[in-house]
């Protein structure tokens, strides 16, 4: 069963697990999305990346945020399922061309360079394949001086790391901050964040080419 349900967090697929799953991202990320997308200071009309969007609520928060015509809003996830569950709640914006989807991984992105202002993503870095090459790809697509913005509850991610249910190299926070100096961020730092009765931390990292 764990094994299982550690393969759907990182990937979910259409199936009873993988349903299970997409609910508790729901319930469990919708704080981490929506303060992510508010931490990287999203401005009216900003390109904005969110890496690993899952069912998509955090696309849903920063697309009211982009509020000038100018704006724009990307979303990748290689989980074909979540793809359709995003491309779903936010047909109206995809159909309007606010919102781009794209079915790819992050270390292969349809993007071309310095084209993005802001990232934001949460609980995602510990299933990319290679972190390295993920950090790198984003940083190829952000613009100079872009913020990034990584939301998780570092206490939750080191009790789903000890059941085995987190690739063991990747869902330490210091790895993650060391493959984005490696990759040309800059300022990368983790703090705490208290937002009404929640506590959380935010990974801040700045693009320098």
């Amino acid at each position: 069963m764990w094994p299982n349900v550690g393969k759907q967090l990182g990937h979910p697929r259409a199936s009873l697990v993988g349903w299970l799953v997409s609910r508790f991202l729901r319930v469990k990320n919708r704080l981490l999305e929506e303060n992510a997308a508010r931490l990287c200071g999203i401005q009216p009309g900003d390109t904005v990346l969110e890496v690993g969007h899952g069912p998509g609520l955090g696309l849903q928060s920063a697309a009211r945020l982009l509020t000038h015509p100018s704006g724009s809003l990307i979303g990748v996830d290689y989980s074909k399922y979540m793809h359709q569950m995003a491309s779903e709640l936010l047909k109206d914006l995809v159909a309007s061309g606010k919102v781009k989807l794209h079915l790819c991984d992050v270390a292969a992105m349809p993007l071309a360079d310095s084209t993005v202002d802001k990232v934001f993503h949460c609980n995602c870095y510990y299933f990319w394949p290679e972190v390295r090459k993920g950090t790198a790809e984003l940083h190829r697509v952000m613009k100079p001086g872009g913020l990034m913005v990584t939301t998780l509850r570092l206490q939750s991610v080191a009790n789903f790391a000890s059941k085995g249910l987190l690739p063991p190299k990747n869902w330490c926070p210091e790895a993650y901050m060391e493959a984005l100096r490696e990759s040309g961020f800059v300022d990368v730092r983790m703090e705490d964040v208290q937002h009404s009765n929640n506590t959380f931390q935010a990974i801040y990292a700045t693009s320098q080419k």
